[in-house]
């Protein structure tokens, strides 16, 4: 820890505090996507097409 210099602490908590706010992210998105996906296939279920299906018959 000696290589970092005075700033260490400083430099560590950074690094930290951005692995904790990247994982964050990444949970957030994957928790969204399966939220979506259950409500697509909600939708999907009730006879709500999509768009593209209808557009190529």
């Amino acid at each position: 820890m000696s290589g970092l210099g005075p700033h260490a602490g400083f430099i560590l908590a950074s690094y930290g505090a951005v692995v904790l706010i990247l994982g964050g992210l990444i949970a957030a998105t994957l928790f969204d996507h399966r939220a979506q996906k259950r409500a697509l296939a909600a939708l999907e279920q009730r006879g709500a097409g999509r768009r593209s299906d209808r557009m190529s018959s």
